[in-house]
């Protein structure tokens, strides 16, 4: 049996496979409570919810809690999935039919949930991800007002996100400190040149998996690993794509500082440019080496060190 679930703000639609049975219950404690136990029974060989923005993590950290099989994957995927099955329509329902079907032809791995500890940490850093954001923003609005009055606003609400961000980082370097296993992670991470706070914090959010499985899965689930663009005749250029956008803009400015000030990345930055490849591949093919070093690190527990 494969069970498929669209989050909503105040509902669980759930659906079955292959039996398509489908029902629904309330998003909250009672209704999570009751599908858990509903759930339990029934000993389903998999759960499949989709990111819906924060909704999904309440009733994923129970089910997973519960003993229950269940993967949270990205939107996109059953969207995709959905299109290449002809199903254009959307409803709540017809949307758990559809993850249910993902789940039974597609069957994801299963992949532990985030504790309420690192859900707060990746909170922290998206919040802190949003405010630069805002911050930039401002800061491109200012440079093109003529009115000084307007440009005053834009400084006061300037200084505003700054406090908000030094607030920010405090709560996460308390947050990392108060944990021994993400402080020596962190640590780990920090002794590669060119990873800072801001990318060792980014990757212990939002790529747990880093360090617990092979080259080619966390590059293509940190979304740098090329793909073909191959048909017929046609030979294209190979692209990136998918994965962790947040992983993949930090491991970009990573590489970016590495292609300069670490030895190892500087040197196969440099050979790659020498080959004809242009900069922004060859900065790429850092970004997918530095990655691999990184995991390699975290693996074996042991850092950064050149032969």
């Amino acid at each position: 049996m494969y069970i498929g679930i669209d989050v909503s703000k105040d509902r669980l639609d759930v659906c079955r496979r292959p039996s398509g049975t489908a029902f629904a219950v309330a998003r909250d404690g009672e209704g999570v409570a009751a599908l858990i136990e509903r759930l339990q029974g029934a000993r389903p060989e998999l759960i499949v919810l989709e990111a819906t923005g924060g909704f999904e993590q309440v009733v994923a950290a129970g089910l997973a809690g519960a003993g229950l099989p269940v993967v949270v994957v990205n939107p996109r995927q059953i969207r995709d999935f959905a299109r290449s099955m002809g199903r254009l329509a959307k409803t709540d329902r017809i949307d758990a039919e559809v993850i249910a079907l993902f789940a039974e032809r597609v069957r994801p791995e299963v992949r532990p949930v985030p504790d309420a500890a690192a859900r707060e940490l990746d909170e922290l850093v998206t919040r802190r991800r949003q405010v630069i954001e805002m911050m930039v923003a401002e800061g491109n609005r200012a440079r093109r007002l003529a009115s000084r009055r307007l440009k005053k606003r834009i400084d006061r609400h300037l200084e505003v996100l700054q406090k908000e961000l030094t607030e920010i980082e405090r709560e996460l370097d308390d947050t990392i400190r108060r944990s021994p296993i993400w402080r020596e992670t962190e640590d780990l991470l920090k002794s590669v040149p060119g990873i800072g706070n801001a990318t060792a914090r980014t990757l212990l959010a939002e790529l747990p998996e880093l360090g617990t499985l092979d080259r080619r899965q966390i590059a293509a689930l940190a979304g740098v690993a090329p793909f073909n663009r191959d048909s017929g005749t046609f030979r294209g250029r190979r692209m990136i794509g998918g994965g962790r956008a947040g992983v993949r803009a930090t491991l970009y400015m990573a590489a970016l500082v590495a292609s300069r000030h670490n030895p190892v990345i500087a040197a196969f930055y440099q050979r790659l440019l020498a080959a004809g490849k242009p900069k922004k591949t060859a900065l790429v093919a850092c970004m997918r080496k530095l990655l691999t070093i990184l995991n390699a690190i975290i693996r074996h527990r042991i850092p950064w060190q050149i032969a």
